[in-house]
């Protein structure tokens, strides 16, 4: 028996949701609400936590999880709809906004994560390093004082990088493209 148009598109999307749910393990959660996003991007218009649970077969309180998880990144927005008091959720579509939105929130976060514990450790590895004691100590201190120093730079090219992509300055390097450059079946060669 052949399959209709309706069983065949429904086919295709199910491997691109698995796809999109799968590739969102690089955006650091798990497939089942890189699944949620995935329904929510093939979605006609906003859906409700009731709406995205009855698709991915998942609790609500797992949907609802999952949903603030992909607000957190900005990858979904709540929306209101009118008419209805239930919250409401669309997904953005823009992979290089997502890619964008989640690359800053990283490299800001290594950043701060980084430049804090340079910022705590460096007067002590300065300080025994100057003046320590033991002198193989020192030397070790003033070794690890070295490899802190070389990490500054870094952090100041994270943090500009963040900023490039924070600001678009990045596609002046890297162009996005505007659209598909393979023709399509439909598009003449």
């Amino acid at each position: 028996m052949q399959k209709t148009d309706t069983q065949r598109l429904d086919e295709a999307r199910d491997v691109m949701m698995s796809a999109i749910a799968q590739s969102m393990v690089a955006y650091g959660v798990t497939p089942s609400v890189g699944r949620i996003y995935a329904v929510l991007y093939f979605a006609e218009s906003p859906l409700t936590l009731d709406d995205v649970k009855d698709e991915v077969a998942m609790s609500k309180a797992s949907v609802s999880t999952g949903i603030r998880e992909l607000i957190d990144t900005g990858m979904v927005v709540k929306v209101w709809k009118k008419g209805d008091r239930k919250d409401h959720y669309i997904a953005e579509k823009d992979f290089f906004k997502n890619f964008l939105s989640f690359m800053v929130k990283m490299l800001r976060l290594e950043r701060g994560i980084m430049h804090k514990a340079v910022e705590q450790t460096e007067p002590i590895m300065r300080e025994i390093a100057q003046s320590g004691a033991d002198s193989e100590i020192r030397a070790l201190a003033a070794k690890d004082q070295a490899l802190i120093n070389g990490s500054k730079p870094y952090l100041r090219w994270i943090m500009q990088l963040a900023n490039a992509m924070e600001s678009g300055d990045i596609f002046e390097h890297v162009p996005r493209p505007e659209r598909d450059e393979r023709p399509s079946d439909h598009e003449p060669n």
